[in-house]
């Protein structure tokens, strides 16, 4: 489960780069039930939350070439040693550690995979207040060509223990990493081993993408599709997980939604 009390390597913020902000807003709003204010000094940047409680962030995309996408931040107390520890694992450091005013420190790189990924230091933002319960982030996934090799690098930079499982019907390995030190119930996220051929959403590169609970998941999934988007896959049941559907927002961003098992 995803929680609020933040350790190394537990995921504690979450936003989305968005070709056009307001259309991503009236797209989540109703999807996930988001409201939306805009912060001082934000700059096209909005802040999304749910029951009143931070959800995560929307802000213009100003990469040349990039695709829309989710990017999904885990806790650090220090930005710039983990900037060091993922080089030192073999990542790249995309965006060098920077402080934005009092409000957060914050980093982003990539895998020896090609995987995106962030570290955040909460300021005076805090960090995802809108955790498990609808319209909250409740787990994070990453697809990648190399589970053996995603393991290895960010069991380097964050400690991550992981467990195998085996998934339905005996079509693979499904593993789930937990924060170090931390009980099984803290775990917070799962490794999946692709071909390239299934990572059609992402062009080709292994990637993170985010998991919000929903009350309905069927009602969600509808509406993602009357208000511009796609539901790539279900909605179906996954036995003691809950019922799941792959989805793209307007822009082509992947997340899936569920609603888990009681």
């Amino acid at each position: 489960m995803i929680t609020t009390d933040f350790v190394p390597g537990s995921p504690c913020w979450l936003d989305l780069g968005a070709p056009d902000v307001p259309a991503a807003a009236a797209f989540y709003g109703p999807v996930l039930g988001w409201e939306f204010s805009a912060p001082p000094g934000a700059d096209g940047f909005l802040l999304a939350t749910a029951a009143g409680r931070t959800a995560g962030g929307l802000g213009p995309l100003t990469e040349r070439g990039a695709r829309s996408a989710w990017m999904v931040y885990f806790f650090t107390p220090d930005v710039h040693e983990t900037a060091a520890s993922v080089l030192r694992a073999g990542g790249t450091v995309r965006v060098e550690p920077r402080d934005v005013a009092d409000w957060a420190s914050f980093a982003q790189f990539t895998d020896p995979q090609g995987g995106r990924f962030a570290v955040w230091t909460p300021g005076r933002a805090g960090g995802l207040a809108a955790v498990d319960g609808p319209g909250g982030l409740c787990w994070t996934e990453l697809y990648t060509t190399d589970a053996a090799g995603a393991l290895a690098f960010y069991g380097t930079v964050f400690g991550w223990r992981h467990e195998d499982t085996p998934m339905p019907g005996g079509t693979g390995t499904y593993t789930i990493v937990t924060p170090a030190g931390q009980p099984p119930e803290r775990m917070h996220g799962g490794v999946l081993q692709v071909g390239p051929a299934e990572l059609t959403l992402s062009r080709g590169t292994p990637s993170w993408h985010p998991v919000f609970a929903v009350a309905d998941c069927d009602g969600a999934a509808a509406t993602v599709a009357t208000h511009g988007g796609l539901v790539v896959m279900g909605p179906e049941t996954a036995p003691d997980i809950g019922r799941m559907a792959v989805c793209t927002d307007p822009s082509g961003a992947d997340f899936v939604l569920m609603t888990p098992s009681a």
